[in-house]
């Protein structure tokens, strides 16, 4: 057990270590549902860290040593048990990451969908606890949504974002249910609506020269469709505290960066409805922050292959495993 209750700025001072040229600013990122994949906590099990993870399951009520051991990849499809999952990951790579010094002098932190909740918490906006139950209640409720109101998601490569819109515009025209839900990055967009939808606009994609790429997800996320999820988070983001103050986060709905506790409420129940500007979330962390140093914390490497795509000679460092990180901790200077 841990005493996470009150730890609202885990690891938020920079690592100096002697003088030297000034160290670039660093973004933290965290990926989001569909990093996912069995196996996935025998990565940090033996670190310092995994104690963490008998909280998180106290937190959530969720044996979360069993689901990032012994779960298999159907249980991890599940909305629910995929995000408690991956945010716990999140988590024990942070810390891990933090304890070997290669953080750096991080200036702001970001996450995709549901990486934001992590990003919350590495900015000392939110406890772990608080972060924990708000991860859970939002799986439950987006799964328990995308039951009443079925529906998927699909990538469309080698279109721009206008061309995409206009053909979702078009495809609401013609009476079927679809809307942009991630602008992830230059010709990496992802729709979401009803099956129907998905394939009607797969057709005239492929007219306009594109693909689209069926995605196996639990529901139509990030789109109006999930409008019965935000009602039922409601309670749950008024049930705990944000700081007044914290570490910028860029937040998804609006790709701006944001210091305070007051708006995240009602950001966070407008991203389930709006697409995630992913895109423009990385452009403001390196054209407005000034970040040059993007760490990926989490499971797989989804965030730093779309990074490397938006700013131009970014340094990208991903950290999915214990053993990554010992490679970094070598190879520092």
């Amino acid at each position: 057990m841990t005493n996470e209750t009150t730890d609202r700025t885990p690891d938020r001072t920079p690592d100096r270590t002697g003088a030297g040229p000034a160290e670039p600013r660093t973004a933290l990122v965290f990926p989001g549902q569909g990093a996912q994949k069995q196996g996935m906590g025998e990565a940090w099990r033996e670190t310092e860290s995994w104690p963490l993870v008998a909280g998180i399951s106290e937190y959530t009520g969720v044996d979360v040593e069993d689901l990032l051991l012994k779960a298999d990849d159907e249980t991890l499809r599940r909305t629910d048990l995929a995000q408690i999952a991956v945010f716990t990951t999140e988590v024990l790579a942070h810390r891990e990451a933090a304890a070997a010094g290669v953080l750096g002098e991080v200036a702001a932190c970001a996450g995709h969908s549901l990486g934001e909740y992590t990003a919350l918490y590495a900015s000392g906006a939110l406890s772990l606890a608080d972060t924990a139950r708000l991860v859970a209640a939002r799986g439950r409720a987006m799964r328990a949504c995308a039951a009443k109101s079925p529906g998927t998601m699909a990538a469309v490569v080698r279109l721009d974002e206008e061309t995409v819109a206009g053909l979702a515009a078009r495809t609401r025209e013609a009476g079927e249910e679809l809307w942009v839900a991630n602008i992830n990055a230059p010709g990496a967009i992802v729709v979401s609506g009803t099956a129907d939808g998905v394939a009607r606009l797969g057709e005239s994609a492929v007219e306009s020269g594109g693909k689209v790429i069926p995605l196996a997800v639990g529901g139509a996320f990030h789109s109006p469709r999930m409008a019965d999820a935000a009602a039922e988070l409601k309670a749950a983001l008024a049930a705990v505290e944000f700081a007044a103050e914290h570490m910028p986060v860029v937040a998804n709905v609006d790709a701006r960066p944001h210091t305070g506790g007051d708006r995240w409420r009602d950001l966070e129940l407008r991203q389930l409805t709006s697409p995630v500007r992913w895109d423009a979330c990385v452009r403001t962390l390196a054209e407005e922050l000034g970040c040059t140093r993007f760490v990926e914390l989490g499971p797989g490497r989804q965030l730093t292959g779309m990074i490397r795509r938006i700013a131009k000679g970014a340094v990208t460092v991903p950290v999915d495993s214990s053993a990554a990180l010992t490679k970094l901790t070598a190879e520092a200077p």
